[in-house]
Protein backbone atom coordinates (compact mmCIF):
# COMPACT_ATOMS: atom_id res chain seq x y z
CA UNK A 1 0.00 0.00 0.00
CA UNK A 2 1.36 3.79 -0.63
CA UNK A 3 2.05 5.53 1.98
CA UNK A 4 0.36 9.21 2.23
CA UNK A 5 3.64 11.21 2.01
CA UNK A 6 3.72 14.74 2.39
CA UNK A 7 6.18 16.55 0.51
CA UNK A 8 7.53 20.34 1.72
CA UNK A 9 10.47 23.11 1.81
CA UNK A 10 12.03 23.70 5.10
CA UNK A 11 13.93 26.78 5.23
CA UNK A 12 15.91 28.04 8.30
CA UNK A 13 18.42 30.84 8.63
CA UNK A 14 20.68 30.53 11.30
CA UNK A 15 21.96 33.50 13.81
CA UNK A 16 25.55 32.49 12.87
CA UNK A 17 24.56 34.18 9.25
CA UNK A 18 26.44 31.44 7.35
CA UNK A 19 23.11 31.11 4.36
CA UNK A 20 19.84 30.25 4.05
CA UNK A 21 19.19 26.38 4.45
CA UNK A 22 16.65 24.72 1.96
CA UNK A 23 15.56 21.47 2.58
CA UNK A 24 13.59 19.49 0.61
CA UNK A 25 11.87 16.78 2.09
CA UNK A 26 9.97 14.03 1.78
CA UNK A 27 7.76 13.12 4.83
CA UNK A 28 5.19 10.20 6.29
CA UNK A 29 2.11 11.95 7.39
CA UNK A 30 1.56 9.00 10.13
CA UNK A 31 5.21 8.21 10.90
CA UNK A 32 7.30 10.73 10.81
CA UNK A 33 10.13 8.85 11.38
CA UNK A 34 9.85 7.72 7.59
CA UNK A 35 11.37 10.64 6.12
CA UNK A 36 14.17 11.53 3.71
CA UNK A 37 15.88 14.82 2.26
CA UNK A 38 15.82 14.58 -1.04
CA UNK A 39 16.99 17.92 -2.22
CA UNK A 40 18.91 20.98 -0.38
CA UNK A 41 20.93 23.95 -0.40
CA UNK A 42 22.49 26.50 1.38
CA UNK A 43 22.15 30.03 -0.30
CA UNK A 44 25.19 32.25 0.68
CA UNK A 45 24.26 35.74 1.84
CA UNK A 46 25.87 38.79 0.13
CA UNK A 47 27.93 41.28 2.20
CA UNK A 48 25.12 43.78 1.40
CA UNK A 49 22.20 41.16 3.30
CA UNK A 50 24.77 40.45 6.19
CA UNK A 51 25.35 43.52 7.21
CA UNK A 52 21.14 44.01 6.81
CA UNK A 53 20.69 41.54 9.03
CA UNK A 54 23.50 41.81 11.76
CA UNK A 55 22.43 45.66 12.08
CA UNK A 56 18.31 45.08 12.20
CA UNK A 57 18.84 44.51 16.22
CA UNK A 58 18.86 48.72 15.81
CA UNK A 59 16.19 48.84 13.46
CA UNK A 60 13.25 51.26 14.52
CA UNK A 61 10.05 49.72 13.84
CA UNK A 62 9.66 51.32 10.29
CA UNK A 63 12.26 50.21 9.20
CA UNK A 64 11.80 46.39 10.33
CA UNK A 65 8.57 46.60 8.61
CA UNK A 66 9.94 47.16 5.43
CA UNK A 67 13.04 44.67 5.93
CA UNK A 68 10.37 42.17 6.73
CA UNK A 69 8.69 42.62 3.16
CA UNK A 70 12.51 43.12 1.01
CA UNK A 71 13.70 39.95 2.97
CA UNK A 72 10.15 37.63 2.54
CA UNK A 73 11.15 38.88 -1.33
CA UNK A 74 14.31 37.61 -0.65
CA UNK A 75 13.25 34.45 0.35
CA UNK A 76 10.58 33.47 -2.13
CA UNK A 77 13.09 34.10 -5.20
CA UNK A 78 15.84 31.83 -3.46
CA UNK A 79 12.99 29.16 -3.27
CA UNK A 80 11.86 29.93 -6.48
CA UNK A 81 15.66 29.07 -8.08
CA UNK A 82 15.57 26.09 -5.76
CA UNK A 83 12.07 24.93 -7.07
CA UNK A 84 13.33 25.37 -10.47
CA UNK A 85 16.74 24.04 -10.54
CA UNK A 86 15.21 20.71 -8.65
CA UNK A 87 12.54 20.50 -10.87
CA UNK A 88 10.30 20.10 -7.75
CA UNK A 89 6.51 19.57 -8.66
CA UNK A 90 4.99 17.91 -5.69
CA UNK A 91 5.20 20.31 -2.97
CA UNK A 92 2.22 20.43 -0.33
CA UNK A 93 3.79 24.22 1.48
CA UNK A 94 6.66 25.73 2.81
CA UNK A 95 7.91 26.05 6.39
CA UNK A 96 10.42 29.13 6.44
CA UNK A 97 11.47 29.58 10.33
CA UNK A 98 12.43 33.03 9.32
CA UNK A 99 15.40 35.15 10.51
CA UNK A 100 15.73 35.76 14.24
CA UNK A 101 16.29 39.84 14.86
CA UNK A 102 14.69 40.25 18.11
CA UNK A 103 14.51 37.64 20.56
CA UNK A 104 13.36 38.60 24.57
CA UNK A 105 11.02 36.32 25.51
CA UNK A 106 10.73 37.74 29.52
CA UNK A 107 9.78 40.85 28.00
CA UNK A 108 7.22 38.67 25.91
CA UNK A 109 9.47 40.00 22.63
CA UNK A 110 10.14 37.66 19.61
CA UNK A 111 10.53 38.58 15.79
CA UNK A 112 11.52 36.78 13.00
CA UNK A 113 11.54 38.73 9.69
CA UNK A 114 10.62 37.38 6.48
CA UNK A 115 7.12 37.95 6.00
CA UNK A 116 4.56 34.80 5.13
CA UNK A 117 2.36 36.40 2.88
CA UNK A 118 5.09 38.12 0.95
CA UNK A 119 6.71 34.37 0.47
CA UNK A 120 3.60 32.75 -0.47
CA UNK A 121 3.03 35.54 -3.45
CA UNK A 122 6.39 35.62 -4.65
CA UNK A 123 6.13 31.54 -4.87
CA UNK A 124 2.64 30.82 -5.00
CA UNK A 125 2.76 28.54 -2.64
CA UNK A 126 1.33 27.83 0.78
CA UNK A 127 3.52 29.06 3.39
CA UNK A 128 3.88 28.04 6.83
CA UNK A 129 5.80 30.61 9.05
CA UNK A 130 6.07 32.45 12.41
CA UNK A 131 6.40 29.68 15.05
CA UNK A 132 7.71 31.47 17.73
CA UNK A 133 5.15 34.11 18.42
CA UNK A 134 2.44 32.25 20.40
CA UNK A 135 4.50 30.54 22.63
CA UNK A 136 6.13 33.85 24.09
CA UNK A 137 2.71 35.15 24.04
CA UNK A 138 1.39 31.81 26.08
CA UNK A 139 4.29 32.52 28.42
CA UNK A 140 7.08 30.81 27.08
CA UNK A 141 10.61 31.06 26.05
CA UNK A 142 9.76 30.41 22.14
CA UNK A 143 13.04 28.49 21.88
CA UNK A 144 14.03 25.98 21.23
CA UNK A 145 11.57 24.25 18.99
CA UNK A 146 13.64 21.40 17.72
CA UNK A 147 13.38 18.99 20.61
CA UNK A 148 10.01 18.17 19.01
CA UNK A 149 11.74 17.14 15.91
CA UNK A 150 14.66 15.34 18.10
CA UNK A 151 11.38 13.11 20.01
CA UNK A 152 9.90 12.16 17.02
CA UNK A 153 12.57 11.86 14.68
CA UNK A 154 15.90 10.81 16.42
CA UNK A 155 15.12 8.46 19.23
CA UNK A 156 18.17 6.22 18.99
CA UNK A 157 20.17 8.87 20.59
CA UNK A 158 20.40 10.03 24.50
CA UNK A 159 21.15 13.88 23.68
CA UNK A 160 21.00 16.01 20.34
CA UNK A 161 23.19 18.85 20.25
CA UNK A 162 22.93 21.14 17.70
CA UNK A 163 26.35 23.59 17.48
CA UNK A 164 24.90 26.87 15.17
CA UNK A 165 25.32 30.01 16.19
CA UNK A 166 24.54 28.90 19.93
CA UNK A 167 24.66 25.25 20.90
CA UNK A 168 21.13 23.63 22.16
CA UNK A 169 20.07 20.21 23.41
CA UNK A 170 17.67 18.43 24.11
CA UNK A 171 16.70 14.98 25.59
CA UNK A 172 14.27 12.55 28.13
CA UNK A 173 13.85 12.57 31.27
CA UNK A 174 11.55 11.81 33.50
CA UNK A 175 8.93 10.88 29.94
CA UNK A 176 9.10 14.56 29.75
CA UNK A 177 11.61 16.27 26.74
CA UNK A 178 13.96 18.78 28.29
CA UNK A 179 15.87 21.02 26.12
CA UNK A 180 17.65 24.70 26.51
CA UNK A 181 20.39 26.86 24.87
CA UNK A 182 23.48 25.77 25.82
CA UNK A 183 25.69 28.69 25.16
CA UNK A 184 27.04 30.73 22.75
CA UNK A 185 29.04 28.76 19.27
CA UNK A 186 29.57 29.94 16.24
CA UNK A 187 27.99 33.27 16.66
CA UNK A 188 31.21 34.46 18.53
CA UNK A 189 33.07 32.40 17.08
CA UNK A 190 33.20 33.77 13.99
CA UNK A 191 32.20 36.88 15.38
CA UNK A 192 35.92 36.93 15.80
CA UNK A 193 37.47 35.02 12.75
CA UNK A 194 36.03 37.80 10.62
CA UNK A 195 38.04 40.47 12.36
CA UNK A 196 41.41 38.55 10.68
CA UNK A 197 39.03 38.02 7.23
CA UNK A 198 37.79 34.48 7.08
CA UNK A 199 34.55 33.71 7.74
CA UNK A 200 34.93 30.99 10.23
CA UNK A 201 37.72 28.95 11.71
CA UNK A 202 38.01 25.95 9.36
CA UNK A 203 38.35 22.57 11.43
CA UNK A 204 39.18 24.46 14.66
CA UNK A 205 42.99 25.32 13.56
CA UNK A 206 42.94 28.71 14.80
CA UNK A 207 42.24 28.00 17.92
CA UNK A 208 43.75 24.83 18.06
CA UNK A 209 46.88 26.86 18.42
CA UNK A 210 45.77 29.33 20.64
CA UNK A 211 46.52 29.95 24.45
CA UNK A 212 44.29 29.54 26.85
CA UNK A 213 43.26 32.65 28.97
CA UNK A 214 42.66 31.18 32.50
CA UNK A 215 40.75 34.40 33.63
CA UNK A 216 39.02 34.65 30.61
CA UNK A 217 37.43 31.41 30.87
CA UNK A 218 36.80 31.71 34.51
CA UNK A 219 34.80 34.68 34.06
CA UNK A 220 33.03 33.15 30.62
CA UNK A 221 32.09 30.02 33.01
CA UNK A 222 30.22 31.81 35.71
CA UNK A 223 27.78 33.83 34.00
CA UNK A 224 24.34 33.91 35.85
CA UNK A 225 23.47 32.32 32.65
CA UNK A 226 24.86 29.19 33.30
CA UNK A 227 23.27 28.73 37.01
CA UNK A 228 19.68 29.19 35.39
CA UNK A 229 17.81 25.77 35.39
CA UNK A 230 15.31 25.09 32.08
CA UNK A 231 13.82 26.22 30.04
CA UNK A 232 15.98 29.00 29.13
CA UNK A 233 17.25 30.41 25.67
CA UNK A 234 19.76 33.12 24.16
CA UNK A 235 19.95 35.79 21.96
CA UNK A 236 21.73 38.06 20.07
CA UNK A 237 21.36 40.93 22.48
CA UNK A 238 22.72 38.88 25.14
CA UNK A 239 25.76 38.15 23.51
CA UNK A 240 26.38 41.74 22.30
CA UNK A 241 25.97 42.92 25.66
CA UNK A 242 27.43 40.45 27.84
CA UNK A 243 29.89 38.39 26.10
CA UNK A 244 31.43 40.80 23.76
CA UNK A 245 32.58 43.41 26.18
CA UNK A 246 33.58 40.38 28.53
CA UNK A 247 36.43 39.15 25.91
CA UNK A 248 37.34 42.92 25.18
CA UNK A 249 38.00 43.99 28.53
CA UNK A 250 39.36 40.53 28.88
CA UNK A 251 41.58 39.23 25.88
CA UNK A 252 42.89 40.99 22.01
CA UNK A 253 44.47 38.09 20.72
CA UNK A 254 42.16 36.05 18.28
CA UNK A 255 44.10 32.80 18.25
CA UNK A 256 43.93 33.21 22.30
CA UNK A 257 40.19 34.10 22.38
CA UNK A 258 39.06 31.30 19.92
CA UNK A 259 41.24 28.88 22.32
CA UNK A 260 39.45 29.86 25.37
CA UNK A 261 36.18 30.10 24.05
CA UNK A 262 36.28 26.87 22.11
CA UNK A 263 37.14 25.33 25.84
CA UNK A 264 34.31 27.22 27.25
CA UNK A 265 31.96 25.86 24.61
CA UNK A 266 33.42 22.32 25.58
CA UNK A 267 33.34 22.69 29.20
CA UNK A 268 29.51 24.02 29.18
CA UNK A 269 28.20 21.13 27.33
CA UNK A 270 30.56 18.56 29.02
CA UNK A 271 28.47 19.92 32.35
CA UNK A 272 25.33 19.39 30.55
CA UNK A 273 25.56 15.70 28.98
CA UNK A 274 26.05 12.54 31.09
CA UNK A 275 29.24 11.12 30.61
CA UNK A 276 29.43 7.84 27.37
CA UNK A 277 26.22 9.05 26.34
CA UNK A 278 25.00 8.92 22.78
CA UNK A 279 24.96 12.28 21.49
CA UNK A 280 23.77 13.28 17.79
CA UNK A 281 25.89 15.91 17.25
CA UNK A 282 24.67 18.35 14.01
CA UNK A 283 25.07 21.89 12.97
CA UNK A 284 28.18 24.15 11.19
CA UNK A 285 30.18 23.50 14.56
CA UNK A 286 29.77 19.68 14.15
CA UNK A 287 32.92 20.51 11.37
CA UNK A 288 34.82 21.86 13.34
CA UNK A 289 37.09 19.33 14.81
CA UNK A 290 39.17 20.63 17.35
CA UNK A 291 35.45 21.93 19.30
CA UNK A 292 34.19 18.19 18.99
CA UNK A 293 37.62 16.67 20.02
CA UNK A 294 37.14 18.68 22.92
CA UNK A 295 33.52 18.12 23.47
CA UNK A 296 34.78 14.80 23.31
CA UNK A 297 37.27 15.39 26.25
CA UNK A 298 34.51 16.85 28.50
CA UNK A 299 31.75 14.35 27.70
CA UNK A 300 33.93 11.67 27.70
CA UNK A 301 32.28 9.72 24.77
CA UNK A 302 33.27 9.19 20.96
CA UNK A 303 31.16 10.79 18.93
CA UNK A 304 30.16 9.45 15.39
CA UNK A 305 29.83 11.44 13.04
CA UNK A 306 26.89 11.45 10.66
CA UNK A 307 26.18 12.58 7.38
CA UNK A 308 27.26 15.62 5.84
CA UNK A 309 23.51 16.55 5.21
CA UNK A 310 22.19 15.33 8.20
CA UNK A 311 24.74 17.74 10.02
CA UNK A 312 23.85 20.68 7.41
CA UNK A 313 20.02 20.83 7.30
CA UNK A 314 18.87 18.86 10.45
CA UNK A 315 16.58 22.22 11.16
CA UNK A 316 15.20 23.03 8.02
CA UNK A 317 14.29 19.22 8.45
CA UNK A 318 13.02 19.94 11.55
CA UNK A 319 11.33 22.94 10.51
CA UNK A 320 9.37 21.09 7.96
CA UNK A 321 7.90 19.09 10.49
CA UNK A 322 7.19 21.53 12.51
CA UNK A 323 5.11 22.63 9.59
CA UNK A 324 3.64 19.54 8.79
CA UNK A 325 2.09 19.33 12.51
CA UNK A 326 0.91 22.73 12.41
CA UNK A 327 -1.18 21.56 9.20
CA UNK A 328 -2.37 18.47 10.73
CA UNK A 329 -2.82 21.03 13.95
CA UNK A 330 -1.00 18.78 16.43
CA UNK A 331 1.37 19.64 18.67
CA UNK A 332 4.84 21.62 17.70
CA UNK A 333 5.82 23.31 20.98
CA UNK A 334 6.68 21.47 24.00
CA UNK A 335 5.55 22.65 27.67
CA UNK A 336 8.42 21.23 28.84
CA UNK A 337 10.96 22.64 26.68
CA UNK A 338 9.76 26.48 26.13
CA UNK A 339 7.74 26.84 29.86
CA UNK A 340 4.77 27.48 27.96
CA UNK A 341 1.71 27.72 29.86
CA UNK A 342 0.63 23.97 27.64
CA UNK A 343 1.85 22.52 24.88
CA UNK A 344 0.40 23.92 21.58
CA UNK A 345 0.27 23.80 18.03
CA UNK A 346 2.05 27.14 16.72
CA UNK A 347 2.77 28.56 13.62
CA UNK A 348 0.65 30.50 11.27
CA UNK A 349 -0.45 29.80 7.54
CA UNK A 350 -0.50 32.11 4.24
CA UNK A 351 -1.98 31.68 0.59
CA UNK A 352 -1.10 32.86 -1.94
CA UNK A 353 -2.69 35.95 -3.33
CA UNK A 354 -2.49 36.66 -7.03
Amino acid sequence: MQENYIYCIGLMSGTSLDGVDLAYIKMNSESYDDFEILKANTVTYSNQWKNKLQEAINYEKKHLQILDVSYGKFLGSKLNNFIRKHHISKLDFIASHGHTVLHQPEKGITLQIGNGQVIANVTQQKVVCDFRTQDVALGGQGAPLVPIGDSLLFTDYDYCLNLGGFANISYEENKQRIAFDICPVNIVLNHYTRKIGLEYDDEGKIASEGKINVELLRRLNELPFYQELPPKSLGLEWVKSTIFPLIGKEEADISTILRTFVEHVAMQIGDVVKKEATILVTGGGAFNTFLMKRIEFFTQTKIKQVSTELIDYKEALIFALLGVLKTQNKVNCLQSVTGAKRDHSSGNVFYPQK
